[in-house]
C-alpha cells in the first residue's frame, strides 16, 4: 500500500515544474539602486568631452525656419524682404575674449542651420563658455539653445535687449541659463570669464590686481588692452580679487570638509545606511512601520568640473544678473565705456559674409559699427533699453581703416550700424572726405532722421558712396509723433527725402501703425503720406511694447497689453499684442496690410523690384520677396 501511494509532486506535469514562475516569491528587499554617476562622470564610458572653443558665441537657428533680424541692441523680427543681418555683436564680443581664449562665432541664423544641425554642431564644439543673444519674439527658442549647450556641460550666458530688462525673471523661468550680461555686454563678459578662470587657477593675479600668465609672470594680453576701460569706473575693483576660500583652498571649504567628515563617521560606526535599518530592526521592540532612516547632509557635486566663484566675486561684476543657491540677484548696472575707439576691431572673418543680403545691394556686405547711443527719446525704441541716450563716437580714422580691412577680404559694400548714424554732423562729414580721398572703391548705406541732415550733409554723403538711407518716418500725424516724442515736422521728410534723391541716394522709409492716439483716420493720413513722399522702399510695422521701453510701461499702465498674450507674439512685424479702446489687435493688422498693399502695388514701387532682378541672386531674392508679401497681404 505504500508503495503505490503518489507523490503529489509526481501529479504536477513535467514542464510546470520546470517553470521558475512556480518558485516561492522572495522576501521583499531593502531599495539599493545602482549608481553610475561617479564612474560616469570620471568618464568610464567612451564619450567626447574635449572642448574646441572656450567661448562660444551664436545667433541660433530661427524658430520657424525663416529669417529673422537680431542684433546686440536691436529687437528680432521677421524679415518680408529677406535681409540678413550680420552679427558683428558677436564678432566684436570675439575681439575682446582673444588671444587668451579660444572663440567660435556661428551666425546659425544666416547659414539656415536646422536644429538638429545645429545641435551635431554643438556636440562637435562643446564650447566652456556659451554665449547667446536674446530677444523677445525669439525667448523659447533661444533658451532651447542654452538648454542644450547645458546639456554638454556649458556654463550659459544670455545678452540683448529682452534680458537686460527681464533678466530676473528669465533666469528664473529658464533654470538652464546661469548668467545674463544686461546692458553693454562686452566689458561684462569679460570680467565674468576672467574671474572664473582665475579661480579655476588658469591665471595668477599679478600687480596691480592684473591677471597674469603663470608660465612667463607677464601680463595676459587682454588685460592690457582693456585695462582703461575698466579703470574709467573710478568705484572698480577687479571681481577675482574679492575674497574666495577655494582659490586658497581648492579641495573644499570648511563647510563641505564638515560635511564629508559627518558622513563618513556615521558610515565607519553603523555601515551603510541599509545596514543600519537592518540592525534597528533587529532590536527587540523597534518599530518598524515607522521606522524613519536618518537622512544625512552630502557634500555638493558642482554642476563644473572647476571650481566656482564665491558670492563676493559674483556680486563685483557690474551689469551681471546671476543665481546664488535659490536666489536671482542682480548686481549695480556697469558704466559705459567712454570710447568706442577703445575696442579691438571685430572679428570680421568669423562671419559668414556669403550669407548676408540687403534689399537693393549686390555681393557681399556687413555693418560697421559708427557710434552708440541716440539722443531722441522716441518712446517705443529698443535701442535705449542698452545705449540710452548718451552718444560715443568711432573716430572716422578709424573707420576707414576698417573699411580697408574689409575690402581686403572681399567685400563691396557697408552699412554704418548706428542708433543714429547722422547724430554728429562733423564725424560724418569728416568719413565722406576721407572716403573721398581714400577712394575705397565701396557703397555704403546708413540710417537716420529727416530733422538731422540738411542738403550740403547729403550732398557730401552721395559723393562719398552712400547709396541708401533708412528713415524712421513712422508717422504723418504730428500729435502721434509728438506723444511718441520723436517730434519732426511733415515738411522736414519731404525736404531730406528730396535732398537725398538730388544727391543719388535711394531712400527706404519705416512707419508705425498703432501708436498711442492712433485712429483709423490718422492711419489714412499715414498712408497717403507714404505716397507722396519719394520712397523707394517702404515697411509698415505694427507698434509693439518691447520690455523697457517707456511704450511697454505705458501699455501696461492703460491696460492696453492683450491678456494670455506670450513674448513671442511681440512682433512688430507679424503680430501685435495691443487692444485700445478704439482699435483692437486685428484691426491694427488689417491696416498694416493695407498701408502696404496701397503703397507697394503702384507703378513706382513693381519698376523699383524689377529693377533690382539685374543678377541671380537679385531674381531670386525679388522672386520670393514678392511671394512672401503676398502670402502675408492674403492672410487673415
Amino acid at each position: 500500500m505504500a508503495n503505490s501511494a503518489v507523490k503529489l509532486t509526481d501529479t504536477i506535469p513535467e514542464d510546470v515544474k520546470n517553470n521558475l514562475g512556480t518558485r516561492r516569491v522572495v522576501r521583499l528587499p531593502e531599495a539599493n539602486f545602482p549608481d553610475a554617476d561617479a564612474i560616469v562622470r570620471q568618464g568610464a564610458v567612451a564619450r567626447k568631452t574635449e572642448s574646441k572653443a572656450d567661448v562660444m558665441l551664436v545667433n541660433p537657428p530661427a524658430p520657424d525656419g525663416a529669417l529673422w533680424i537680431r542684433t546686440q541692441h536691436r529687437v528680432g523680427r521677421r524679415t518680408r524682404e529677406n535681409m540678413v543681418w550680420p552679427q558683428v555683436s558677436l564678432a566684436q564680443m570675439a575681439a575682446l575674449m582673444v588671444p587668451e581664449y579660444t572663440v567660435a562665432v556661428k551666425d546659425a541664423m544666416a547659414e539656415r542651420m536646422t536644429w538638429p544641425d545645429y545641435e551635431d554642431y554643438l556636440r562637435e564644439i562643446r564650447p566652456k563658455y556659451y554665449l547667446t543673444q536674446v530677444t523677445a519674439p525669439t525667448l523659447t527658442n533661444d533658451m532651447y539653445g542654452v538648454f542644450l549647450a547645458k546639456s554638454l556641460g556649458a556654463i550659459t550666458i544670455a545678452f540683448g535687449t529682452h534680458v537686460t530688462p527681464v533678466a530676473r525673471e528669465t533666469l528664473r523661468q529658464f533654470p538652464a541659463l546661469d548668467y545674463v550680461l544686461r546692458g553693454e555686454p562686452e566689458m561684462t563678459l569679460r570680467e565674468l570669464v576672467d574671474t572664473l578662470e582665475a579661480v579655476d587657477g588658469r591665471w595668477d593675479i599679478g600687480e596691480e590686481g592684473k591677471l597674469c600668465d603663470p608660465t612667463t609672470g607677464q601680463w595676459i594680453e587682454g588685460q592690457s588692452r582693456i585695462w582703461k576701460m575698466w579703470k574709467e569706473d573710478p568705484t572698480w575693483k577687479p571681481a577675482w580679487l574679492y575674497p574666495n576660500d577655494a582659490m586658497a583652498q581648492p579641495e573644499s571649504n570648511a563647510a563641505d570638509s564638515e560635511i564629508v567628515g559627518n558622513a563618513r563617521s556615521f558610515n565607519k560606526a553603523h555601515g551603510t545606511a541599509a545596514n543600519f535599518q537592518k540592525k534597528a530592526t533587529k532590536k527587540r521592540g523597534a518599530d518598524t512601520e515607522n521606522f524613519v532612516l536618518p537622512v544625512l547632509p552630502s557634500k555638493p557635486v558642482s554642476i563644473y568640473d572647476s571650481a566656482q566663484p564665491s558670492y563676493d566675486q559674483l556680486a563685483a561684476i557690474r551689469g551681471l544678473t546671476w543665481r546664488w543657491n535659490s536666489e536671482i540677484i542682480s548686481n549695480w548696472d556697469r558704466h559705459f565705456f567712454e570710447s568706442l575707439d577703445d575696442l579691438p576691431m571685430p572679428l570680421h572673418h568669423l562671419l559668414p559674409f556669403d550669407k548676408y543680403r540687403m534689399p537693393m545691394i549686390k555681393g557681399k556686405f556687413t555693418f560697421i559699427v559708427t557710434s552708440r547711443g541716440c539722443p531722441a527719446g522716441c518712446k517705443y525704441c529698443i535701442k535705449h533699453v542698452s545705449y540710452q541716450n548718451s552718444v560715443r563716437l568711432r573716430s572716422p580714422k578709424l573707420l576707414v581703416e576698417e573699411m580697408k580691412l574689409l575690402k581686403d577680404l572681399g567685400l563691396v559694400h557697408i552699412h554704418m550700424y548706428a542708433d543714429l548714424f547722422t547724430v554728429n554732423r562733423d564725424q560724418v562729414m569728416e568719413l565722406c572726405e576721407l572716403l573721398i580721398e581714400e577712394d575705397l572703391g565701396l557703397t555704403w548705406t546708413c540710417n537716420s532722421r529727416v530733422d538731422y541732415v540738411d542738403e550740403e550733409l547729403l550732398t557730401k554723403m552721395g559723393q562719398a558712396g552712400c547709396m541708401l538711407i533708412s528713415w524712421g518716418i513712422e508717422s504723418a500725424n504730428e500729435q502721434i509723433l509728438k506723444k511718441a516724442r520723436k517730434g519732426y515736422k511733415k515738411e522736414q521728410a519731404h525736404k531730406a527725402l528730396k535732398w537725398a534723391k538730388n544727391a543719388k541716394i535711394k531712400n527706404w522709409g519705416y512707419f508705425i501703425i498703432g501708436l498711442p492716439g492712433e485712429t483709423v483716420e490718422t492711419i489714412k493720413e499715414t498712408m497717403a503720406f507714404s505716397r507722396e513722399i519719394d520712397l523707394d522702399i517702404a515697411l509698415f510695422h505694427v507698434a509693439a511694447p518691447y520690455p523697457g521701453t517707456p511704450f511697454f510701461f505705458e501699455v501696461i499702465e492703460n491696460k492696453w497689453f492683450r491678456s494670455d498674450t506670450n513674448w513671442e507674439e511681440v512682433d512688430m512685424d507679424k503680430g501685435t499684442v495691443l487692444d485700445y479702446d478704439n482699435l483692437s489687435a486685428e484691426e491694427l493688422m488689417y491696416w498694416q496690410k493695407k498701408a502696404f498693399r496701397q503703397w507697394a502695388f503702384r507703378p513706382k514701387p513693381i519698376i523699383t523690384m524689377l529693377l533690382a532682378m539685374n543678377t541671380w541672386q537679385g531674381f531670386k531674392s525679388a522672386i520670393d520677396i514678392g511671394l512672401q508679401s503676398l502670402g502675408w497681404v492674403g492672410e487673415d
